[in-house]
């Protein structure tokens, strides 16, 4: 083992070993193992004959000297020279068929654990990535992931051929003298404090290391994205831009430079100490070989093997650390996946049936989930915050959702509108009452059957940084060119797709943000046009829009709602006017229900609200509006 890696080895964070494992850990951990269990008997087989070769060449330098060198004998020498080369040859090939196994074992734990953390996350309540940090995510997905599997590799291998090395090594030069052998292990705890000593330093700075950087990275991708940018081009200041990531940046160069500096320390503490005692060997050794007590091969495969006994001693002292390092990386991983989705498919689950949909929603009340039921503290940025559930968000609602019939929901911010739709779509389920989508209890359905019933336009409408034809094909895989070309007329998008250079095939950037606003919601509702669905759930779909572009897509919705169930989140009054029920909701209950005719002559806050938008809209009209030419003063 190379100075460099004892020195890895030992710069590892001591705290790990404070932590606990959680019970279960090592258990589960060689589950993950059981795969692959034909190839790590293979691998470590491997690891310890490589091992025999590191003791095998000092023991033939010896024999090349004593028996051949010295009486002369050019025949011995060749063999035993031929005999080297032959293992150094062994070596190399045990050298890559270990590396074919490692890379065997690693990489294929590594897609183990990525695709059960992928798919684990994204089956859990939307909640759950209100709170979840996205860097801390991906962070589980990578560094933890390849953390875990050097535990299996890299961990695993270097424990057991040390420890092999270390036996053989030992007991060679016990062999060859023991005297000697005991002399340079007298050395080894002036090899091995320091060597820890500054290990925990190098941990320390590596630490602090690794919270710069992450600082460091955290700044770039908030100023890197396309909102971030935005933001600072419209709002930022250069001049303080440049010197806060100045300053940030100098934090990790001049830490750098500490680090580089006590490892170039540590480097040469570990070469003095081990020159130390090649240089005892020699000299005492000299003297013996002089005295005729020693041979001259026996004291130069001393040497050779004193020069293999400190790396595996330190890596071995640190053993623990390594372990445990590699341990707790497993222990993040499985916190993830033991956290249970708070909406889940249940055992019994059965099919929404198809045709023509109705939703009732009965005496549903809904408060958000705390914190620890849908997220956990190491994925959050500030886990100290009120982790408590969020108190009533809504009051024994009751509603229903006729076949082919459009309700729209109208009420103040806050009010419980989209927390309504929410549960319509089981992107959580209510904490009281039942919603029922054609006579089937929502957390009875199959979630494939509702997701092809439902269909929802959020407000903020999310496009992948793809093609327009890949964000099309997300809902309904291997749609047909005419199919998509239908539903972007229907959205009125079709013009501005066919003008662009590339068509379909026009990548549309981060979030979509090489749209505009209008064309993203466009895109959004041309998306939900071709899956199809037959609950259409529009969150104040047509905020982004102009009035144009909002009369022609309120054509193409009446036409694309004729027949299907709609449920309607409005701010805008004027686009509801001819629902077939209009709900007002307000702090959680629905206060008012009934047609926009019947709710103007109620005279309550539905009446209050049309009355404040119809008056701004016509101030701004007004405003608009050509001035009339005053008539000239007599």
């Amino acid at each position: 083992m190379s100075t460099w890696q004892a020195m890895h080895s030992l710069s590892r964070d001591s705290d790990v070993k404070q932590r606990r494992l959680a019970p279960g850990t090592t258990r589960r951990v060689f589950g993950y193992a059981r795969p692959y269990k034909r190839s790590i008997a293979a691998f470590l087989v491997l690891v310890v004959v490589d091992a025999c070769l590191v003791v095998a060449t000092p023991l033939l330098l010896k024999s090349l000297v004593d028996d051949g060198v010295i009486p002369r004998d050019s025949g011995v020498v060749v063999r035993l020279a031929l005999l080297v080369a032959l293992i150094a040859v062994a070596s190399g090939v045990l050298t890559l068929v270990q590396r074919w196994f490692s890379a065997r074992i690693g990489e294929g734990l590594i897609y183990d654990l990525r695709t059960q953390v992928f798919g684990h996350v994204l089956r859990q309540p939307i909640a759950f990535f209100t709170r979840a940090q996205t860097g801390a995510l991906v962070t589980r997905l990578g560094n933890d992931v390849i953390g875990a599997q050097q535990a299996f590799t890299s961990v695993l291998s270097s424990t057991v051929s040390n420890a092999v090395s270390l036996v053989l090594i030992v007991g060679a030069m016990l062999a060859l003298s023991w005297p000697l052998t005991l002399a340079c292990l007298a050395l080894v705890p002036f090899f091995l404090v320091p060597a820890r000593w500054m290990g925990k330093r190098l941990a320390g700075l590596a630490h602090d290391q690794m919270n710069l950087n992450a600082d460091l990275g955290t700044r770039m991708n908030e100023r890197f994205n396309v909102a971030g940018a935005l933001l600072v081009k419209l709002f930022g200041r250069p001049e303080t831009e440049d010197a806060e990531y100045s300053e940030r940046a100098a934090g990790v160069r001049d830490i750098g430079i500490r680090i580089a500096m006590t490892r170039s320390v540590f480097f040469v503490a570990l070469t003095l100490v081990a020159s130390l005692a090649t240089a005892m060997v020699y000299g005492v050794g000299g003297v013996m070989a002089v005295g005729g007590t020693l041979t001259v091969g026996t004291l130069l495969a001393l040497t050779a093997l004193l020069a293999r006994l400190y790396g595996p001693l330190t890596a071995l002292s640190n053993v623990r650390v390594d372990i445990m390092t590699a341990l707790v990386s497993f222990e993040r991983v499985f916190e993830v996946l033991d956290l249970e989705p708070l909406v889940a498919e249940s055992p019994d689950a059965r099919d929404v049936p198809g045709g023509p949909v109705r939703v009732d929603v009965e005496h549903v009340a809904f408060s958000y989930p705390s914190a620890d039921e849908v997220s956990l503290a190491s994925l959050e940025s500030t886990a100290n915050g009120d982790r408590r559930a969020s108190g009533p968000v809504l009051r024994d609602v009751s509603f229903s959702v006729e076949p082919g019939s459009l309700v729209a929901l109208v009420g103040p911010s806050g009010a419980g509108k989209t927390t309504i739709t929410s549960l319509v779509a089981r992107l959580y389920d209510p904490t009281g009452g039942v919603v029922r989508i054609n006579g089937v209890d929502l957390r009875h359905a199959t979630l494939s059957s509702l997701h092809d019933v439902v269909g929802v336009v959020t407000q903020e409408a999310h496009l992948f940084h793809d093609t327009i034809r890949a964000n099309l094909d997300y809902a309904a895989p291997g749609a047909s060119d005419a199919e998509m070309e239908a539903a972007l007329r229907a959205a009125q998008v079709w013009s501005l797709v066919e003008a662009l250079p590339s068509g379909l095939d026009t990548v549309v950037g981060d979030r979509g943000h090489r749209l505009s606003g209008g064309e993203k919601q466009r895109l959004a509702i041309a998306r939900l046009l071709l899956k199809g669905p037959g609950l259409i759930v529009l969150d104040e779909a047509t905020a982004h829009l102009d009035s144009e572009s909002e009369h022609a897509l309120q054509r193409a919705l009446d036409e694309a709602l004729r027949d299907r169930s709609a449920l309607v989140i409005a701010h805008r009054l004027s686009t509801v006017r001819h629902a077939d029920l209009i709900l007002v909701v307000d702090d959680g209950r629905i206060v008012e229900r009934g047609t926009h005719a019947e709710l103007v002559a109620a005279g309550g806050l539905y009446a209050e609200l049309y009355r404040t938008q119809f008056s701004e809209e016509l101030t701004e009209v007004l405003d608009t509006a050509d001035p009339v030419d005053e008539p000239a003063r007599g």
